[in-house]
């Protein structure tokens, strides 16, 4: 007999940023996608009314798929666009990293990636150096913004009291712990203390 083969599951996830949008136009285009690639769609995740800005914590319906995507209770995640998932090139790249480590496939509509293809698996191929490149973004702010502080002849950028956070290592460091990274890891990779990443944790 023949074998026969299962469709693949497929969550789909959409999100508007204000309770007066609509995401049924997302969540229509996505339902047809999954018919015509014969995918069965096993669970429908929306953030009403929440920001892109807004990190996985915030966005329940989207920390809730993920959670799925743990526990392989999906083939593949698919999406209206990639600004639905993301806020920045490295929250798309630790997301693609999480897909790819449980072998769940990604599909986005509107920019036609889809990793079921073999066309698609090479944007998995891509992520090391997509995380690369931004590692190394993070740096170079990190060196400029030490550079700025030595030139005004300070350890810190200040004369006296607690030593200055850039702004952008103080953004960088929300950034990661939104993805999770804890923070020894955070301290190492920005070549801060882990005080700092501790008061600015807090802070958040």
């Amino acid at each position: 007999m023949p074998k026969i083969t299962k469709p693949q599951r497929v969550a789909l996830y959409a999100r508007v940023s204000t309770d007066k949008q609509s995401t049924e136009n997302q969540l229509t285009e996505l339902r047809d996608a999954a018919k015509r690639m014969d995918w069965e769609v096993v669970g429908e995740f929306v953030d009403h009314g929440i920001s892109g800005a807004k990190s996985r914590k915030d966005r329940p319906k989207l920390d809730a798929m993920l959670k799925g995507v743990s526990r392989k209770d999906f083939d593949i995640v698919a999406a209206w666009s990639v600004d639905r998932l993301g806020r920045s090139l490295i929250d798309l790249v630790g997301l693609l990293q999480e897909l790819h480590s449980t072998g769940v496939d990604l599909y986005l509509h509107q920019q036609g990636i889809n990793t079921t293809t073999p066309a698609g698996k090479a944007l998995f191929g891509m992520m090391g150096v997509f995380a690369e490149f931004e590692r190394g973004m993070i740096q170079e702010r990190v060196k400029s913004g030490l550079a700025r502080a030595k030139k005004h002849g300070t350890k810190s950028g200040k004369a006296i009291g607690r030593p200055a956070t850039s702004p952008e290592t103080e953004a960088n460091i929300r950034e990661l712990r939104a993805q999770g990274m804890g923070m020894l890891k955070i301290a190492k990779q920005l070549t801060c203390g882990v005080s700092v990443v501790q008061r600015v944790a807090a802070e958040v």
